[in-house]
């Protein structure tokens, strides 16, 4: 009995193993040749990128070199030279690149002749377009030879004959046809790999469809399975938990460590700023003090060393200012001495005074605690501070306002270019340690924002404990 049921289940394990190899076998054929067909049409999108890439560049550079020159023709200053000389090298440099490319991809498409038609006229182009660089650059080349031998008239009358803006014009026009074909060539590769993809999706469907000839293979191993998996599937939930209260008490170690970092931070930067102050600023003052006791003996003894002494006193007062700026980057002064409102009123007038922007402020009193405030403080010094240098704003406004709760609501917004806040770079660590650092004092932090429609960075703190009553 035993010995029949064996024989019965060697007949169905070897053709579910044989079906199971004709299933891989096949799905492998079609895997790889879609694979060898859509690597091969990468490897040339790849090419024409690049090709893509060097044909603006070139035009780009030889604009730069046009303009390069023509700073140095208005101001005569040597330092447009560089720029220029820069530019020409990189045009040579682009035009030999370019050549390299169409080498290569002419050496890939010798058995298409549709390719082989377009890389002549690729060839032709090339040739115009180096032809025309060059051309452009020859002039640019003759007009500063004549400008610096003083021949201004001359290198005029070579700008007026119109040889550069033709060649430039021929240039522009030529990288842009070239550019063109680059892109219809481009919309057909990808057009190809996409249908590459379509088959490969269709054959693993048909091996899809021959897989559930071998479902029937293993019905009678799914009970086993499937106890099996439900044993499995308590264990796994059993460690994801123990996982989650692993994350969960990471995560309050590492709040805590970040709440203690920033506050090291800030008290390092408070004992710095006091020491700049207290040394560096008697150091200054000395130093400044000597240099007015010296001023009435040199004006009768050495006359001509007074200019020397005006400078000597002009260097120590920008001194003196450079560390106060330091100590105030470190730690706001005013925020000490004046108040968080007072303070923001300040830092916003420097940023619209520095950067010629429109900077609307609403701040309005609000009770916060001593580290509330400094966080208030340094969210919007970072948002002014990335509104600087990346959202090309004219509009800015913050905003101050306690709400119904006590607690306190700051907003900066600005009209410039926005971005995609869930595609935030790793690098991204000011917004990332805003947002710790509003959370760390029990506040949270909300960024809106879209490319082309400004940003709004809004914060909510609660409101300074109210500390309790001595008792009578």
């Amino acid at each position: 009995m035993r010995s029949g049921t064996r024989a019965s289940r060697l007949p169905e394990g070897l053709l579910g193993f044989g079906l199971a190899l004709l299933l891989a076998g096949v799905l492998v054929v079609i895997s790889e040749l879609g694979y060898d067909r859509a690597t091969g049409q990468l490897n040339d999108l790849v090419l024409m990128g690049q090709n893509r890439l060097e044909l603006a560049r070139v035009a780009r550079r030889i604009s730069d070199a046009e303009s390069s020159q023509r700073g140095y023709l208005l101001t005569a200053r040597a330092d447009y030279l560089a720029p220029y000389k820069a530019a020409r090298a990189d045009v040579e440099q682009g035009l030999q690149r370019l050549a390299e490319l169409q080498a290569q991809r002419r050496a890939a498409a010798e058995d298409d002749p549709e390719t082989a038609a377009g890389a002549v006229a690729d060839r032709a182009d090339l040739k115009a377009l180096t032809d025309s660089a060059r051309t452009k650059l020859s002039e640019m080349n003759e007009v500063l030879g004549l400008f610096e031998l003083g021949r201004r008239d001359s290198a005029q009358e070579l700008i007026l004959t119109g040889i550069g803006r033709e060649a430039m014009a021929n240039v522009r026009a030529l990288s842009d046809r070239m550019l063109a074909r680059e892109n219809a060539r481009v919309t057909a590769g990808l057009r190809l790999v996409f249908d590459s993809l379509l088959r490969n999706r269709v054959g693993i469907a048909g091996g899809a469809l021959l897989s559930l000839l071998l479902v029937a293979l293993v019905l009678r191993q799914r009970h086993q399975a499937g106890l099996q998996r439900e044993a499995q599937q308590q264990a796994i939930k059993a460690e994801r938990d123990r996982l989650e209260q692993e994350v969960q008490h990471r995560t309050a170690e590492l709040t805590s460590l970040a709440r203690h970092l920033e506050t090291t931070r800030e008290d390092e930067r408070a004992r710095l700023a006091r020491d700049l102050h207290d040394e560096l600023g008697a150091l200054l003052t000395a130093a400044k003090l000597d240099v007015a006791r010296l001023r009435p003996g040199l004006a009768q003894s050495a006359p001509a060393l007074l200019p020397r002494v005006e400078h000597l006193v002009q260097t120590l007062n920008s001194g003196i200012a450079l560390k106060r700026r330091i100590i105030e980057d470190l730690r706001p002064s005013s925020l000490d001495n004046l108040g968080l409102v007072p303070a923001l009123e300040i830092l916003c007038s420097e940023f619209a005074e520095r950067l010629q922007v429109q900077l609307q402020t609403s701040l309005l009193p609000v009770t916060l605690s001593p580290a509330a405030e400094l966080t208030t403080f340094r969210l919007v010094q970072e948002s002014l501070n990335n509104i600087a240098k990346h959202a090309q704003a004219r509009l800015v406004a913050v905003s101050l306002a306690p709400l119904d709760d006590g607690s306190a609501c700051i907003r900066i917004t600005d009209d410039g270019r926005g971005f995609d806040p869930a595609q935030l770079a790793l690098g991204s660590q000011g917004l990332v340690g805003m947002r710790y650092r509003v959370q760390a004092d029990g506040g949270q932090l909300t960024i809106t924002s879209q490319p082309g429609a400004g940003t709004q960075v809004q914060a909510v703190l609660p409101a300074a404990p109210v500390p309790p009553k001595a008792a009578a």
